[in-house]
């Protein structure tokens, strides 16, 4: 399995980071992309990178950074972008929920992310929140902006919660869908028709730990080796074996950001 959204470089995994990790390959997690969320994070999910083979990194700016940014830091994002063990951009968007960022800030931003996706060709991880209308017509603009040749995966919509309209409008893009551990909330049983009908070809799992950890831990930190519980959720939702949801958003997410066939294991 394959946590396709992580924070590993946060705090709550500061005292007991290598276990964390020792823990999730026990539990059947080969690889963890490990999200930066500005210029720092996005420093530290490298050095994440290069310590650990089963690790990769995505370097990014938050929406809820947006109103601290300047030109000069995509150039810093850039360089980051061009490391080896960097898989993606991200995560970038817009979230007018918490409204952290002015609009136009964080529009900017998103901008300027995705033409540096664009100039560097990888794909992107894209946050939403209350935004959606804004969001899709910027990466309207963007898949137009795209090599028509270019088969690569455009990038995925993180942590989605949206409605089956909404669903279409990013797959009709090329966008892959990502799904937590929230799935299984009392909250989320109002899009498990949405999550049952996307195709099996098209949607990633994903912790955002130290976020959004399973009803079972309600209250606790989240980590990657919690990843079962959620493809269990997403199985039970989708009417399959977890064994069908592990070998469908493994195979996905390996096809997304062009990840190796094989990972070697701490």
């Amino acid at each position: 399995m394959i946590d396709t959204h992580a924070h590993l470089d946060m705090k709550p995994f500061d005292i007991d980071r290598t276990e964390v990790i020792s823990r999730a390959i026990k539990a059947g997690v080969s690889t963890i992309i490990t999200i930066g969320i500005d210029i720092e994070t996005s420093k530290k999910a490298i050095v994440l990178a290069e310590a650990h083979p089963g690790i990769y990194a995505a370097v990014g700016l938050h929406p809820h950074e947006a109103g601290r940014l300047c030109r000069v830091d995509i150039g810093e994002l850039e360089r980051l972008a061009r490391h080896p063990r960097v898989v993606a951009i991200g995560e970038m968007g817009m979230d007018l929920y918490r409204d952290y960022a002015p609009e136009e800030a964080q529009r900017q931003a998103l901008r300027w992310q995705l033409g540096l996706a664009l100039k560097l060709d990888k794909p992107i991880i894209i946050h939403c929140r209350q935004a959606d209308r804004e969001v899709i017509s910027q990466l309207q603009d963007y898949i137009s902006s795209r090599n028509p040749g270019n088969s690569n995966p455009p990038g995925v919509i993180h942590c989605f919660s949206g409605d089956g309209d909404t669903a279409s409008k990013y797959l009709e893009m090329g966008f892959y869908l990502g799904f937590g551990a929230y799935t299984g909330y009392l909250a989320s049983k109002k899009i498990h028709s949405v999550i049952a009908g996307i195709p099996s070809d098209r949607f990633v799992v994903e912790t955002d730990c130290p976020y959004l950890p399973p009803q079972s831990h309600r209250g606790q930190r989240n980590e990657p080796s919690y990843i079962p519980l959620t493809v269990e959720t997403l199985a039970t939702i989708r009417h399959v074996s977890p064994e069908v949801v592990a070998r469908e958003t493994t195979r996905n997410a390996r096809r997304l950001f062009r990840l190796p066939d094989t990972e070697s294991r701490d």
